[in-house]
């Protein structure tokens, strides 16, 4: 009995207490429940606003006030039995490099509000990322080399394998692939070079090419050297387009088709006079008329069952030509036409 009552006072203050030991008051005083670092420390790229946490870079999108919030609540540590902490920070701007955080404590400790106060200094640190590092550097890990099968690429198909490639690497960036990035595009009188960061992005490129374009692949690697004992190389993916590509008009047997899928050895195409679908060997096709998208306007100036008759926007006379099958055409309409020489072809 003289043990239970022993028990139920503060051995330090004499109080009474709810359980055996100190009472609540001393056992809040006797506890540091929370404490205030002095400085805390943020590395962020110049370049592209990237932060880094040890030794591992992010991209942030976040600006300096929310950046300075976080930083001067993360420098409070609380003791494990304070519930329902809270932070409230002030800061100023020191230098451009340095600010102050006064901050605000409060929490629950052992049932009793408390509350406290404390400053931190925040240190912005400026130093170039991992991916900008390499970038200024031209550090490469291969080229992708788009070229076309037995003609120079169209303007469309650069500017689509350039725009494929800017949404693989946007992908990536977003998905935390921050070294696989494009360091440079050049256009060049054969074709585009993608200079790439990783061989992953290469291969990616090269994949979403073919799938929208057609064509074929090959990879070359070079040694370049060593580190840490692991050998480096450097690949050079070789992008081959197909020797047509969709929407070409086309002069195979003495007719015009345009062109709507390409396949190993033949192209599935869209006969101009007639309008009915079908499949021809590449080595039957005399030349490439030109493509559909680089197509003229010309105007309609009659029509009738078979013939029609389209004034040439370059001579300003009147062509009259048959009207093919597939085709419903009045006075007035505008029809998309290719040259051949000195004979007019409407495509689609």
């Amino acid at each position: 009995m003289k043990g239970s009552i022993r028990g139920n006072f503060c051995p330090k203050c004499g109080k009474a207490s709810e359980t055996e030991g100190l009472c609540r008051e001393c056992r809040i005083g006797d506890t540091p429940w929370f404490t205030c670092d002095q400085r805390v420390k943020h590395v962020q790229c110049p370049s592209c606003g990237a932060t880094k946490l040890v030794n591992t870079w992010t991209d942030n999108e976040r600006d300096k006030t929310a950046l300075g919030q976080e930083l001067a609540r993360s420098a409070v540590h609380f003791h494990k039995d304070v519930k329902m902490p809270a932070i409230e920070a002030w800061i100023d701007d020191i230098t451009i490099n340095r600010s102050r955080a006064n901050l605000k404590v409060r929490g629950t400790l052992y049932k009793t509000p408390v509350e406290g106060s404390c400053s931190t200094e925040i240190i912005w640190h400026k130093e170039q990322c991992d991916r900008c590092n390499r970038i200024s550097g031209s550090y490469y890990e291969g080229v992708v080399q788009v070229r076309a099968d037995g003609r120079l690429p169209s303007t469309f198909e650069l500017e689509t394998s350039a725009q494929i490639a800017q949404q693989i690497e946007d992908t990536l960036q977003a998905g935390g692939e921050r070294l696989s990035f494009i360091n440079d595009m050049n256009i060049i009188h054969d074709g585009i070079d993608i200079i790439i960061g990783s061989q992953h992005i290469g291969m990616l490129i090269c994949k979403g090419i073919v799938a929208q374009l057609g064509g074929r692949y090959t990879t070359h690697p070079k040694l370049v050297g060593e580190k840490n004992g692991r050998q480096l190389y450097r690949i050079t993916y070789s992008m081959r387009l197909p020797r047509f590509q969709k929407h070409d008009v086309i002069l195979a047997k003495n007719r015009y088709y345009e062109i709507e899928r390409i396949e190993s050895h033949n192209v599935r195409v869209f006969d101009l006079r007639d309008g009915n679908g079908r499949s021809i060997r590449q080595d039957d096709v005399e030349r490439i008329i030109g493509n559909a998208r680089s197509a003229e306007s010309a105007l309609v100036a009659f029509a009738d069952t078979d013939t029609m008759g389209i004034l040439d926007p370059v001579s300003c006379k009147t062509v009259e030509l048959p009207k093919p099958g597939w085709l419903d055409a009045h006075s007035g309409d505008h029809l998309s036409i290719l040259r051949d020489a000195d004979h007019l072809v409407v495509v689609r």
